[in-house]
Parts: structure tokens; C-alpha cells; sequence
């Protein structure tokens, strides 16, 4: 199995030549050079593979991209709304390194020196990022804003966190 990062979705068809506007959470302008194909969920868990023709930054947040055997606005405008997964090696080569999506895959660890486990997810919200982890079988969400974390070591992949007393004691 391959491991699949959900970098956004498709929010809208542009133009009449079949492109598509990625909205993703990379934190950073993004052109998909280099990039084979990007992978659309068209049903739950099934990732069908579209080979991208060309791609073209639109800001940080958005990304104009023209798919293969997409050629009308029709077609495009079938995309719409669904979710667009990356293989991880390419995802690692797009992402910001200060995007909090490029936290996942990084090991949490507490002020005790205790290791939570891996990120399974980054949730971002207006005040804070939810890191979610799997404890002891049960989902877990981790807060991380200013107060919580201590450090990122990006080299071990770890992010540091100084948890409020009691927080892992609700799943545990």
C-alpha cells in the first residue's frame, strides 16, 4: 500500500480548455513541476491517478492545473470538490517547510520525554493546529499553538509539545 497525503481538493473548473483550481494547505506557491500525477479521490479510498499536462501558481492557496484527457469545462467541472492526494515522496518535495501540513509524519513527543506516536493528521483552525494521533488505539487530538509547543525538530522529525495537565488522560 502506498502512503497518500491529502494536500486539498478541487474547488472549481476555470477556463474552457479543461483546468482545474486546486485549493491545497502546501504554505507555499506551488507549481506541480516535476510531478507525474497527482491522485483524485473519486469514491472513498479509491485514488484514480491523473497525469498533470501543466500547472500554474495562482498564490498560496491556489493552483490552476490542466489533467490529461481533461479537455472541456464539463469534464472539469466533474472534479469539483474532490479530494487530491499526493504519493509522499512528492508530497515531502512540495510542502512549505513552515506549512503545518508538513508536520505530518513527525513523532510527538511530551515534556516527559514520553512519545506519543506519529501525526496522522494536521488540522488547521483560525487560533491553532489539531495534530491527530492515534494513543493507545483511540484518536487523539493534540493542540499546537504558542502555549503547547516547545520545539520542532525538524532533523528527528519530532515536534515538541508541553501538554496541559489532564489533556491525555481524556483518551487514555
Amino acid at each position: 500500500m502506498k502512503d497518500y497525503i491529502n494536500i486539498g481538493r478541487i474547488v472549481a473548473a476555470f477556463g474552457l480548455q479543461g483546468e482545474v483550481i486546486l485549493k491545497h494547505a502546501l504554505g507555499k506557491k506551488t507549481v506541480l513541476k516535476d510531478m507525474e500525477a497527482i491522485f483524485i479521490e473519486e469514491h472513498k479510498g479509491s485514488y484514480l491517478p491523473y497525469f498533470v499536462e501543466s500547472s500554474k501558481a495562482k498564490d498560496t492557496e491556489e493552483t490552476y492545473i490542466k489533467l490529461e484527457g481533461v479537455n472541456t469545462r464539463e469534464t472539469a467541472a466533474r472534479l469539483a470538490s474532490k479530494n487530491v492526494w499526493l504519493l509522499d515522496v512528492d508530497f515531502r518535495k512540495l510542502a512549505g517547510k513552515t506549512a503545518p501540513i508538513s508536520l505530518l509524519g513527525f513523532e510527538v513527543i511530551t515534556d516527559e520525554d514520553e512519545n506519543l506516536g506519529p501525526i496522522e493528521e494536521v488540522i488547521e483552525q483560525p487560533h491553532q493546529v489539531l495534530l491527530r494521533i492515534s494513543l493507545d488505539g483511540k484518536e487523539a487530538l493534540i493542540p499546537l499553538h504558542a502555549a503547547s509547543l516547545d520545539r520542532i525538530d525538524h532533523k528527528q522529525k519530532q515536534v515538541h509539545v508541553i501538554l496541559p495537565d489532564g489533556l491525555l488522560d481524556i483518551y487514555r
